[in-house]
């Protein structure tokens, strides 16, 4: 009976002890939910933790309080995710926070430095959050935090911008500090950095190559910095890197001084008064692919310049000529290029008209049309640039007429690619038509 009575009394204590926590008992000053693991203390004029708390919490929000100090009170919740101490009196991080931390929030406090100690062992910690703090120092230990993906500096007192920080990190907010400098190799490692804020700060200029590894960078900000735009020896290496990031860059720095932009800019990327036309830009990007070729042009190029010039009015520097067999003259496949004047296209047409000779009669040359009646066909070609742009032909038109005296037969469209069938095609009609008039 005794014995019965002894075991009573033992699990009546035990029940004593672990009810409250099996159980879930919310303080009165807090709202809790999830079970009472999910609890909001903020805004309750707290100087000190409310009693009843769970050691299973995995929420635990103490904003808007008077708290001064919570060093060693957080260690025991060893499942808490998310702990929010913003807006308290705090003057510094609290010391032996649970590692089983994922976000901490402790914005707007009287927090001074970030201590080592205050992140060493943070393994699981994804978000930290000190803005609006007075931080004068962030002093962080390589190759820790190695999960953070959000770090939020922004609103302190920061001079220079912190080392050491997690190679894995992805947004960090430097905004609204007193920085003036980034030390080397300080963001040399983040190469899955994808968001910075540097705006409102006290940047002249930034360092050569501080950005270079930066491969992931989508969104950085720079508005609002004092930058010596005539240090022309520091300030380019921003300017050209800004020209040439992928990323989107808000504040571009000395956007006033476009003569700066240009001198920073590469010599290929400086734009000539003789690339203003798009079709001159791709002869260009055609002739520096084959340099040789066009710094020494053909004898069929030369003879074809000859021609133009006593033809047709200037249309372009360089042109593709196709040679058109049976004759020792070129014709012009297309323009390449167009000059312009007073901002409007020129007005240039010529019409070539060539005689076809019997081939019979031993004559397979082309010439120029002289006023003769005797020849039994002409072809005409039409080449240039009409007076309206937007009917400009895509390339020489060939017409193939028949002059008579009296009669007329339909005429024979030669296209403008003057192949080998195609010419033959062509000595056909003209066999045909002297078959016809014999």
């Amino acid at each position: 009976m005794e014995y019965q009575l002894l075991n009573t009394s033992t699990c009546l204590l035990v029940l004593l002890v672990f009810i409250p926590t099996s159980l879930g008992i919310c303080p009165s000053s807090c709202t809790c939910s999830g079970n009472d693991r999910n609890v909001d203390c903020s805004g309750r004029n707290l100087t000190v933790l409310p009693q009843g708390l769970q050691d299973n919490l995995t929420y635990l929000n103490l904003s808007f309080n008077q708290f001064v100090d919570l060093d060693h009170q957080l260690t025991r919740f060893t499942n808490l995710r998310t702990l929010d101490i913003s807006n308290n009196w705090l003057k510094n991080v609290p010391a032996h926070l649970p590692k089983s931390l994922w976000e901490l929030y402790a914005t707007n406090n009287n927090i001074k430095v970030l201590q080592k100690l205050d992140t060493a062992y943070q393994w699981n910690l994804r978000v930290l959050d000190v803005s609006r703090n007075m931080v004068e120092r962030a002093v962080l230990i390589n190759n820790t935090l190695s999960s953070l993906k959000f770090l939020n500096l922004s609103s302190n007192k920061l001079w220079t911008v912190p080392t050491n920080m997690p190679y894995n990190i992805e947004t960090v907010d430097l905004s609204n500090n007193f920085l003036s400098q980034i030390l080397p190799g300080t963001l040399v490692r983040l190469q899955h950095l994808t968001s910075l804020y540097l705006h409102n700060n006290k940047f002249s200029y930034i360092p050569d190559k501080a950005f270079d590894r930066l491969l992931q960078l989508q969104v950085v900000t720079l508005y609002n910095n004092p930058w010596s735009c005539s240090d022309t020896q520091n300030i380019p290496y921003l300017l050209q890197w800004v020209q040439g990031t992928a990323a989107r860059v808000l504040g571009a720095p000395c956007a006033h001084q476009a003569g700066l932009w240009a001198s920073a800019a590469p010599a290929s990327a400086v734009p000539t008064a003789a690339d203003s036309s798009p079709m001159i830009k791709g002869m260009k990007g055609a002739d520096r692919a084959a340099p040789a070729e066009a710094a020494e042009p053909t004898e069929t190029t030369k003879t074809h310049k000859q021609f133009k010039a006593k033809e047709v009015p200037p249309l372009a520097t360089q042109s593709h000529t196709v040679p058109f067999p049976s004759t020792d003259r070129p014709l012009l496949r297309h323009p390449d290029g167009l000059t312009s004047r007073n901002g409007a296209y020129q007005e240039a047409a010529a019409t070539h008209t060539i005689h076809i000779r019997d081939p019979t009669q031993g004559n397979s040359s082309l010439t120029r049309s002289t006023g003769s009646s005797t020849t039994p066909m002409t072809l005409s070609i039409t080449s240039g640039m009409p007076t309206n742009y937007s009917k400009m032909p895509q390339s020489t038109t060939a017409t193939l007429r028949k002059e008579e005296p009296a009669t007329s037969v339909p005429s024979t469209r030669v296209p403008s690619r003057a192949s080998t069938w195609e010419v033959s095609l062509v000595y056909v009609v003209v066999l045909h038509a002297v078959a016809v008039l014999l």
